[in-house]
């Protein structure tokens, strides 16, 4: 390619106001990929329902005494505080929470559980075997915990929230333990 040519490229993309994409972290991970799980609605929601938006993906699930309705309410203040500062940035983020705990983790009681958060999360779920294959493709882990009781367990499971692109690319870990600013200043960061 000659100078000229390059440099009618880069006027043109300068002139149009973009920029090469920046790169995050986990930009060579082979973390995420396609899923078909059960919504809030009981109807089932895709992965590629999601096409064009950023996808804040958390798993965890609802019967969790601690950690994981410590980390949403986090990551939610994140994105709200981001909502204020940045409406056009945090309108292209989609929250995702993904359990890990199906036998118990039903429709209904997701949406309740996330409808306490955000009102834009969205909560999945789906049967064991779905839900399984996207722990693994999305590199997070999930063991059922001993029964002390009928229903009565714990799920041991990852503790992270991934930023993932409006491709389903995966971007970077997002600090759920941050504060509300620190959460959306990196949402930020990442969103353009």
């Amino acid at each position: 390619m000659n100078r000229l040519a390059l440099l009618f490229i880069g006027v043109a993309l300068s002139a149009c106001g973009q920029s090469a994409p920046q790169r995050g972290p986990l930009a060579d991970a082979r973390i995420g990929g396609p899923f078909a799980l059960t919504g809030e609605e009981g109807r089932v929601v895709r992965d590629t329902d999601f096409a064009g938006s950023y996808r804040l993906v958390y798993f965890g699930y609802t019967y969790c005494p601690d950690v994981c309705p410590v980390d949403l309410q986090q990551l939610m203040l994140g994105l709200k505080e981001l909502e204020r500062s940045n409406p056009e940035k945090a309108r292209k983020i989609q929250p995702l929470f993904i359990s890990v705990d199906p036998a118990r983790d039903t429709p209904a009681v997701v949406r309740e559980f996330t409808d306490s958060f955000h009102p834009r999360l969205i909560g999945l779920t789906g049967s064991p075997e779905e839900v399984e294959t996207v722990v693994k493709a999305y590199g997070a882990y999930a063991q059922k915990g001993k029964e002390n009781a009928p229903g009565a367990y714990l799920v041991d499971h990852t503790r992270t929230a991934t930023l993932f692109g409006p491709a389903g690319e995966p971007i970077t870990l997002i600090n759920e333990r941050g504060t509300p600013q620190e959460i959306a200043a990196e949402l930020a960061r990442w969103v353009p």
